[in-house]
């Protein structure tokens, strides 16, 4: 790499916001992807979307649009851009193409699954609703367009309890994620058929870690997402969806931070909040990290991998997660 380019003031402001969480080390391997991918944008007419789980580099350095699932839903919608590149997950890039049918969406790695979106199919959706007949069918948008597509409204975790109450019945079939599921019931009082599907990151989580680290950490205010198992979510002081958890850490009510989530939010926030000490256990998401710059740069320069979704999945699908955007 030169001189030149590691000394530039566009890339050296780019590094102010991630130093305290990318050693200058890292920074000069990361650089020329960094400027590579900054020019693509501008000659694709692209855009980033970023996941909160992607790492600082990423989500700091080369991502137009930042947020939670639900963030990245409502802002896909109307972009002023050709390309959309998700630095997310299979599904966000399906849920990006659903909103935005007549962009080109690209996932930089086909690899890029997700352990919860593939715990169920549609024909599994198709045989919940034959066995509870009438019982409307709420899906996390951590699912397949297919699974999407055989559903009557999607949520979000920031949005969960509020979509399951608009419906106004007292039972609802909720997939694919049972945690998430069992949390909601918790604070509605809904009854909820659950699905058996777990996100990786999260189940893995225990009560007994979380007593571990308040002993380890006096003061800590812990923060749990809510596909945390219900023993792990009744152990936090706050549960809540990535982005419930960043306004959370702004308001700065709290010195020191522990999240009960995948690892690199701790990072992302850490760059953004330098006067908050984040105890960071650390669960990654090995989806997530199969998105890094090389992989970003080959997808905007190659125009790959494009997200196709057919005609009659694109449009039940996109119904499902307008229904929720409008509720």
């Amino acid at each position: 790499m030169s001189e030149t380019l590691t000394a530039s003031p566009r890339l050296e402001a780019l590094y102010d916001r991630v130093a305290r969480v990318v050693p200058r080390m890292e920074w000069e391997m990361f650089a020329d992807d960094i400027a590579a991918i900054l020019d693509l944008k501008r000659r694709r007419r692209a855009v980033i979307l970023a996941h909160n789980y992607q790492t600082p580099e990423i989500f700091h350095c080369v991502a137009d649009i930042r947020g939670d699932s639900l963030a990245l839903a409502r802002d896909a919608q109307g972009l002023d851009a050709d390309v959309i590149v998700m630095a997310g997950v299979h599904f966000m890039a399906e849920t990006a193409k659903m909103m935005n049918p007549d962009k080109t969406v690209l996932i930089p790695s086909l690899q890029a699954g997700c352990s919860l979106a593939d715990s169920i199919t549609a024909a599994d959706v198709r045989a919940l609703k034959r066995a509870h007949p009438g019982v409307p069918v709420v899906t996390y948008v951590n699912s397949t367009a297919d699974v999407k597509a055989e559903s009557d409204i999607c949520c979000t975790s920031a949005n969960a309890r509020h979509i399951v109450e608009s419906l106004g019945v007292p039972r609802v079939i909720m997939i694919p994620d049972e945690f998430l599921a069992q949390n909601v019931q918790r604070e509605t009082g809904v009854e909820i058929i659950t699905w058996a599907g777990h996100c990786e990151v999260h189940e893995r989580f225990t009560p007994q870690e979380i007593r571990d680290w308040r002993r380890d950490n006096p003061g800590v205010a812990v923060l749990a997402h809510p596909e945390c198992p219900p023993g792990v979510v009744a152990e936090a002081d706050f549960s809540g969806s990535t982005a419930a958890m960043s306004d959370f850490v702004a308001r700065g009510a709290h010195d020191r931070v522990l999240l009960v989530t995948e690892c690199s939010m701790s990072d992302n926030l850490a760059a953004a909040h330098p006067g908050i000490d984040f105890v960071r256990p650390c669960n990654l998401c090995p989806h997530m990290k199969r998105i890094t710059l090389p992989a970003i740069r080959h997808a905007l320069e190659s125009m790959t991998h494009e997200v196709t979704i057919p005609g009659h999945l694109l449009a039940g699908g996109r119904r499902a997660v307008e229904r929720m955007l409008a509720a």
